[in-house]
């Protein structure tokens, strides 16, 4: 009986550690959403953000400038 309760003990430990993980991706995730919602913050309200996102993300450059792009372990930034 002990083992065949579908409210067994190792069923609940199983449980419980899952919902560990649960709350851990939780919190990650509520992290990033504060982040992203900084970062579109940021966008909105500063020109000097906006360029550097482009920079960044979509590597745009200046008429005047060159652009390098540095790999990492073969793997473009």
């Amino acid at each position: 009986m002990f083992f065949f309760d579908p409210q067994d003990i190792s069923s609940d430990l199983s449980h419980l550690a899952k919902l560990k993980e649960l709350k851990k991706n939780e919190a990650q995730l509520n992290q990033q959403i504060a982040d992203t919602r900084k970062e579109l913050g940021q966008l909105k309200t500063n020109a000097q953000t906006i360029e550097k996102y482009a920079r960044e993300k979509y590597m745009m450059k200046k008429d005047n400038e060159d652009l390098y792009i540095v790999q990492q372990n073969g793997v473009p930034r």
